[in-house]
């Protein structure tokens, strides 16, 4: 369970995997597709799930360089897990601060 929240760790990473869901990306797609999200860390997260084999990446030749992101298999089997988690906060008691 550790090593699937180490993957999943950082604001806006499970939001990240849920466009990959959708399919490949550019960098710029998922910028467009995730506004509130700087270049700083979309970079970071991008960094980060490659590394962590959830991506891969690929670099066309050509100027500008362009560079699609892709699930790999076992970035792809995290959609059940992220459906999980979803389907547990849509149903969690909604808390307020006054409650402790």
């Amino acid at each position: 369970m550790e090593i699937t929240l180490a993957a999943l760790h950082g604001r806006w990473t499970t939001l990240v995997i849920r466009e990959f869901l959708k399919g490949d990306h550019t960098f710029s797609e998922l910028r467009e597709a995730l506004p509130d999200l700087s270049d700083k860390v979309l970079s970071d997260r991008l960094a980060h799930l490659t590394n962590a084999g959830i991506l891969t990446r690929h670099r066309e030749p050509g100027w500008p360089p362009r560079v699609h992101y892709t699930l790999t298999p076992h970035g792809r089997s995290l959609g059940p897990v992220l459906q999980a988690l979803w389907d547990w906060g849509s149903t969690a008691p909604t808390r307020h601060p006054e409650d402790g």
